[in-house]
């Protein structure tokens, strides 16, 4: 057999499309890499690392012992923890057979997807979205249909165009609070999306990850909506609410017999989450909301100053962000497409941006700015943002 001859299945090799959207991201790496003071803006990544405590938690646990083979579908201690915190955010009842334990955030997007789709199923996820929803969808085998929102009506999906894709399909992807816009849907657009799932029988899947960093309004769960509980997988993670996002730890709600073969699914794939990270995210649950929210409190402050710094300036229009670590921007006005625009600030800048393309067709013409660095070099990263637009826009 020639080296020629060598391919990986189509499944594998057609995983990431036409692209997977992190062409910037890798550039402005490729940058850094070579010494050059880039100011990264991209992905949601903390500022600040691991809280110590959390580590020392982590490392007593390892040093203890909790080292062996894990528990696949997750401890005891931890599965009733996350119960716990979902029935409290909720009003749902929440047992630990309905907690499946995982290996983050996306490893629970994959495996809810698994138990949803059957191979050729159509999944359906909302546009603009997060970078790996279409790959993950391939990856079930599924085929991934984007169902489109609008900026003027701050990407809140509506019905009617869900309603109008859902032939063929199995399931339905959502994420809120949302990653890219920093927008909450509301309880009429959660009404909708469940009218359409309930007529349709489809599985909903809740990415739900960024709950606690919520600045206007109140995030709802649409596990908590009418005879939707038997009808949704809520994914969740520490990635976001502890400053965990290398520890790869979360978690997938749902059913308690679709939890049971997804156990089976976690066997087979990644037999389970590291005890002694278990452990950790245990004690991190256990410190309570006043933690979140001082992990949080950094995203809702430098929303407020993108918000001072970026309000009605010419060339762009800051979309309402209500959540999450990111503004979305708006930047038609300058007649330019995102991937442009974000070119331009980091060749002429060195300042790095998601171009709204990489979220697909519905954020073209938008930036996404990432709000994970301090105060000062975000506040002056953003006038220059704002001055870049408004010259192209005026022509100045």
């Amino acid at each position: 057999m020639t080296a020629a001859q060598v391919l990986p299945s189509k499944r594998i090799a057609g995983i990431a499309g036409d692209g997977d959207g992190w062409e910037l991201y890798r550039r402005s790496r490729a940058m850094v890499a070579d010494g050059l003071p880039v100011i990264e803006l991209t992905i949601g990544e903390h500022d600040i690392p691991t809280d110590p405590r959390i580590l020392d938690a982590m490392h007593a646990a390892a040093r203890g012992g909790h080292v062996g083979y894990p528990a696949i579908p997750g401890t005891d201690a931890l599965r009733a923890e996350v119960a716990s915190r979902v029935a409290a955010r909720t009003g749902v009842p929440t047992t630990p057979e309905n907690v499946l334990i995982t290996p983050g955030g996306q490893a629970g997007l994959f495996a809810a997807h698994m138990a949803a789709c059957e191979p050729g199923d159509v999944a359906l996820h909302i546009d603009p979205y997060y970078a790996t929803y279409p790959g993950t969808l391939r990856a079930v085998g599924a085929r991934p249909i984007a169902i489109p929102t609008r900026s003027s009506q701050g990407f809140q999906p509506q019905a009617r165009d869900i309603e109008a894709h859902v032939a063929g399909a199995s399931s339905l992807l959502i994420n809120t609070p949302n990653n890219p816009t920093g927008g909450v849907y509301s309880r009429e657009t959660l009404n909708g999306i469940a009218d359409v799932v309930r007529s349709n029988l489809l599985w909903l899947i809740s990415d739900e990850v960024y709950d606690t960093q919520v600045w206007d309004g109140a995030h709802i769960s649409p596990r908590s909506l009418p005879e939707m509980a038997e009808r949704t997988l809520v994914v969740g993670s520490l990635s976001k609410s502890h400053a965990m996002t290398g520890s790869r730890i979360g978690w997938v709600v749902g059913p308690a017999e679709v939890i049971a073969p997804m156990i089976d699914l976690s066997t087979n794939t990644t037999y389970g989450v590291p005890g002694f990270v278990q452990d950790a995210a245990l004690f991190a649950l256990q410190q309570g909301t006043g933690f979140e929210d001082e992990i949080a409190a950094p995203f809702r402050r430098r929303r407020d100053l993108a918000v001072e710094i970026l309000g009605n300036r010419p060339g762009l229009r800051l979309l309402p962000t209500s959540a999450a670590m990111y503004v979305m921007l708006d930047i038609r006005q300058t007649g330019l497409t995102g991937i442009q625009l974000a070119d331009r600030l980091l060749d002429d800048h060195q300042i790095a941006v998601m171009p709204g393309e990489s979220f697909g067709p519905s954020g073209a013409g938008h930036i996404r700015v990432a709000l994970t660095i301090d105060d000062a070099r975000l506040a002056e990263a953003l006038d220059v943002i704002a001055r870049l637009a408004r010259e192209i826009a005026l022509g100045s």
